[in-house]
């Protein structure tokens, strides 16, 4: 069970912004988010319907767990062209519980990327573009501009990718809200599951922004600017996480997410004390899915 060592270029390789995590409602996933140790921001609304309580890390990426806050309002916003609203309606459709169904990357030109999309045949719709207000660690109140551009794949209806460029944000205080009982520092790595992973290494490689792959027994992997994307097939996700994943269709389903933590041993005992499940695999942490959070957690030590 080795995974390839050899290491990748990222010098043209986007950067992870953050994850997107469907969930049922957002209290409930604010519950299990605190009980495993994380600082939850507060709860925010989209103008097109959706509303979510973040989580921020120092590295600057963080989780998205994303409610329905006005279904007429999103429904609207998907017949109107809303990509990023008609996907995740898809999404839980065909995934009703909690869930893991994209993920973002930083954007410093959206409408270059969104060419670039076009252009490769991936696009998932028009750009969206909307502001909102964001409350920050110390209480303060600035409004935000956001825009995104959604790439996908007809093959896998069950996962798609966002370009996200955010302004307005320079003087945003996020310290208090990236420190967390459990002691999480970042996201080391995106795990999806896939039959044949190969099958969608163009799609993966166009996305994040970089040609070169690790190719293994269990699947493939692409180093993004900031963490390791990784495709594993059922029996790489049973070796690596211990999960038994049935996977009777194909396309690419979001899985894992890889937290690097201060120290592995304060981690586990915080899990102990909330009486946390997990087990211990290759020197992790896994956490299985439970309500309120919708993939595998896993944590090793690291920055």
């Amino acid at each position: 069970m080795k995974k390839s060592k050899k290491r990748q270029s990222v010098n043209s390789a986007n950067r992870l912004d953050h994850v997107v995590l469907p969930v049922t409602t957002l209290g409930e996933a604010r519950n299990r988010l605190q009980a495993l140790g994380f600082t939850v921001a507060a709860d925010a609304v989209h103008p097109f319907g959706t509303e979510n309580c973040c989580v921020y890390f120092s590295d600057n990426t963080y989780l998205e767990p994303l409610g329905i806050a006005q279904r007429e309002t999103c429904e609207a916003a998907a017949i109107k062209g809303n990509a990023f609203v008609a996907r995740d309606q898809a999404y839980r459709f065909r995934h009703p519980a909690d869930g893991f169904s994209a993920i973002a990357f930083t954007s410093h030109d959206i409408k270059a990327d969104h060419k670039k999309y076009v252009k490769a045949g991936i696009s998932a719709g028009r750009v969206v573009n909307f502001k909102r207000e964001i409350l920050d660690s110390k209480g303060a109140t600035q409004t935000a501009a956001f825009s995104m551009s959604a790439a996908g794949d007809l093959r896998s209806p069950d996962f798609f990718y966002l370009a996200c460029q955010r302004e307005n944000l320079a003087d945003f205080d996020l310290k208090k809200l990236q420190r967390h009982k459990n002691g999480v520092k970042s996201i080391r790595e995106i795990v999806l599951s896939e039959v044949n992973p190969s099958d969608f290494q163009y799609l993966l490689q166009e996305v994040i922004g970089q040609r070169d792959q690790n190719a293994h027994s269990f699947g493939i992997e692409l180093q993004s600017a900031n963490v390791n994307i990784a495709v594993h097939s059922p029996v790489g996700m049973k070796a690596w996480f211990g999960a038994d994943i049935d996977q009777p269709e194909r396309g690419l389903i979001g899985r894992a997410i890889v937290f690097g933590v201060r120290n592995l041993d304060k981690t586990g005992e915080w899990f102990e004390k909330n009486e946390i499940n997990f087990h211990v695999i290759s020197n992790r942490l896994i956490v299985d899915p439970a309500p309120g959070q919708g993939a595998i957690f896993a944590f090793e030590a690291g920055k």
